[in-house]
């Protein structure tokens, strides 16, 4: 899933504004398919992990209640040229990874 991840961070008064949508299914599970009545199997984000010049900032674990493209937002303390990396796991393996530098 190349390029799930868009981000955007900027600098403001020494805190830094992190925004960032996921794309993925996020599938609960339980659901089904209407006109075959198959179940369409869970595929959820479990962790995604943000860091700020390579150092963890921010660790986070989700399950199936996450919507479908999550968004997200946080500030964390930095300045402008830092590098923000926001990577996720899901429960099928799958993973991505992106980087910006804050503005």
């Amino acid at each position: 899933m190349a390029g799930s991840i868009k981000i955007r961070a900027y600098e403001f008064d020494g805190e830094v504004t992190v925004k960032s949508i996921i794309s993925h299914p996020m599938e609960t599970g339980p659901r089904k398919i209407k006109k075959t009545g198959k179940k369409i199997p869970s595929h959820f984000i479990r962790e995604v992990i943000v860091s700020r010049n390579r150092k963890i900032v921010m660790e986070a674990f989700w399950g199936k209640s996450i919507s479908r493209n999550p968004f997200l937002s946080f500030q964390i303390p930095g300045r402008k040229g830092d590098t923000i990396t926001i990577s996720w796991l899901d429960n099928r393996g799958n993973s991505d990874s992106a980087t910006a530098k804050v503005r």
